[in-house]
């Protein structure tokens, strides 16, 4: 039972638990920290207007796509408290978030595309990354993997950090590389 009868326009917190599919303790967690808020009867029993539903599914997806907390609470602070907030108000705060979404989905294409590839994590262990991070230049740079991190394409480090094209490479780092991906070992 997770329909609700249009009549209903407020709901305990079990109800709001079953029709969101979120547990009551994050329900409750998620009051804690202003992300949605209730009143109080006069036995002290939590009530939620319907539209905390929708609220409820926007917390859930953006924490699901990796938006923290602070930043979904500063979003959710620009809907009106005093109502129902209108699709103009949604529109206006998806509108805000589109730049960042659209980097996090550009992240996302080239942690999808790029895997197989060198990322400049510093483990040599792809024969690619002895061409495209020779002798892990990319650690110059920072921690982590920096193609990833830079949207660098394999191959192509900036001047002096050890690009194919920017550094002539040892014969012997050429020849490993090379032979490595003739004699059929894993890449």
């Amino acid at each position: 039972m997770t329909r609700l009868e249009h009549r209903v326009h407020e709901l305990t917190v079990g109800q709001l638990a079953e029709r969101s599919g979120v547990a009551v303790s994050a329900l409750h967690f998620y009051e804690s920290k202003g992300l949605i808020s209730s009143r109080r009867t006069a036995g002290n029993q939590r009530r939620f207007t319907r539209d905390t539903l929708r609220r409820v599914a926007f917390i859930r997806v953006s924490q699901r796509v990796g938006i923290p907390l602070s930043d979904i609470r500063a979003a959710l602070a620009t809907l009106p408290e005093e109502r129902t907030p209108t699709v103009a108000d949604w529109a206006r705060l998806s509108e805000t978030w589109r730049s960042d979404l659209d980097e996090r989905i550009r992240q996302l294409e080239r942690l999808r595309d790029d895997l197989t590839d060198c990322i400049g994590c510093g483990c040599l262990s792809i024969s690619k990354c002895a061409l495209a991070n020779p002798y892990d230049r990319l650690g110059d740079e920072g921690p982590g993997p920096r193609r990833l991190l830079t949207g660098r394409p394999a191959g192509d480090a900036p001047p002096g950090k050890g690009g194919a094209a920017a550094d002539a490479l040892p014969a012997a780092c050429v020849d490993a590389c090379t032979s490595a991906g003739a004699h059929g070992h894993a890449d």
